[in-house]
């Protein structure tokens, strides 16, 4: 009788590594994607491929459809994000939450139509979810200066945090129809986050100047231009 039973060390092959030219393809295409979509939020799949030096066939080998390329972007800026604003911290809470719109700067900046496109468009709600982690630590940040004194205490925290939330994401909004400056985007994020929070124009002018944390080539970026 013939055993047709699966050899032990088959069954305990580990899973097929992709070749490392699909590995490449495949960054590539989410490289040209960003390129182009930031560029023109309508560009084809034919213009992603060519971008990428790659057949509108070998996208295909990657992605379904292009919502599934869309989304893989989206979920990559949310890691990006999460990974820059998680590790904020200060003492004075003004501080860190200039940090955070600050960071959140530097890591939209040169995809800011995308990036308006994922907190604006019909993934909001999924993107939303994504950021959770960041807004529980914008709330954090929030509480602290509010228990300190530090920002206005007339508005609730958890609705402050969403009015900073809302202000900064203005400064995004601006900067897709003003093509704003890396070095003015940078500032402006400051400003209306620290305005919503309850300082004077002065005031938070006057902490930016003082916070050597908070000048842009101390952000990670390097303050490219």
């Amino acid at each position: 009788m013939t055993d047709t039973s699966t050899p032990a060390h088959s069954a305990a092959r580990p899973p097929r590594v992709p070749r490392r030219d699909a590995a490449e393809n495949r960054l590539a295409i989410l490289d040209a994607a960003t390129s182009e979509l930031n560029r023109d939020p309508d560009a084809s799949l034919e213009t992603i491929a060519s971008a990428a030096g790659l057949s509108r066939r070998s996208i295909y080998g990657h992605f379904s459809t292009r919502d599934d390329l869309v989304a893989e972007l989206n979920d990559r800026g949310i890691a990006r994000v999460t990974a820059a604003l998680a590790p904020i911290r200060h003492a004075d809470a003004r501080v860190a939450l200039a940090l955070v719109g600050a960071r959140l700067w530097s890591e939209v900046e040169d995809v800011r139509v995308t990036a308006q496109l994922a907190v604006r468009g019909p993934r909001r709600e999924v993107v939303g979810k994504g950021l959770e982690p960041v807004r529980r630590g914008l709330l954090a940040i929030v509480r602290q200066g509010v228990y300190a004194g530090q920002l206005r205490t007339d508005i609730e925290a958890s609705t402050l945090a969403r009015l900073i939330e809302g202000a900064a994401l203005s400064v995004l909004d601006e900067a897709v129809r003003d093509d704003i400056s890396h070095e003015e985007g940078h500032r402006l994020v400051m400003l209306v986050a620290l305005s919503t929070a309850g300082l004077s124009w002065r005031e938070s002018g006057e902490l930016i100047d003082a916070s050597p944390e908070l000048a842009l080539d101390a952000q990670p970026d390097g303050g490219r231009t």
